[in-house]
């Protein structure tokens, strides 16, 4: 039997943005995905689950996803995973960019291995296929559970929507695009814990969500 994943969402900054502690039950061994901020908090999710972080995982590199993984990689001394490597600049410039939001002490980071397309990760005895799903910003990648039918997609996909596209390096018709044919082939009984807002499954997407019907 493949082991199956565990998430705690832990909503943190003012835009309350989904950050994830997922955990192999097996092993609990976990991974923080897209620590933003309010790293006291993630820290008293963590001691909660009982659970030892062996890394951390960006989706892209938006302030109110990685603009706490330097503090928190220097706090639990493990590696930063993600995203694709067309995230450097924003990632380079989270110090200005926290600054600009009001959310000082953001400071740029260097993961220590950037994942491309065809790429596996892996948290205890849980393996994620990466998919690069650009659109939303140039490097976001969506980490696939295909043994247990879950996605951590980031801000790619909504519940209802889509992520936004007027940031710089978003483009709308390159989201829909890797929507269409990155997440929904992965079928309708998959479920997704999205950056923002409620989880949702791909076939619920499929059916009723306006900006890829």
């Amino acid at each position: 039997m493949p082991s199956t994943p565990r998430a705690a969402i832990i909503p943190v900054t003012p835009f309350q943005q989904n950050c994830t502690l997922l955990w192999c039950e097996a092993t609990k061994r976990a991974a923080v995905i897209d620590p933003g901020g309010d790293l006291d908090r993630i820290q008293a999710a963590i001691a909660k689950a009982g659970v030892t972080v062996e890394k951390i995982l960006l989706t892209h590199g938006h302030i109110d996803h990685a603009g706490g993984a330097a503090d928190l990689r220097d706090a639990l001394n493990v590696p930063v995973e993600g995203p694709h490597i067309a995230d450097k600049p924003l990632l380079d410039s989270l110090p200005e960019t926290g600054a600009a939001y009001g959310l000082g002490g953001a400071k740029a980071i260097t993961p220590d291995r950037w994942l491309n397309e065809g790429d596996t990760v892996t948290v205890g005895e849980l393996t994620f296929d990466v998919l690069h799903c650009p659109g939303h910003s140039p490097g976001s990648v969506v980490l696939v559970s295909r043994d247990a039918r879950f996605a951590q997609v980031g801000d790619v996909l909504f519940r209802g929507s889509v992520g936004r596209t007027d940031l710089p390096g978003g483009d709308h018709g390159t989201l829909i695009a890797s929507i269409k044919t990155k997440l929904l082939p992965l079928g309708d009984d998959v479920a997704f814990i999205p950056g923002h807002g409620p989880t949702g499954t791909i076939g619920q997407e499929r059916l009723s969500n306006p900006f890829i019907q």
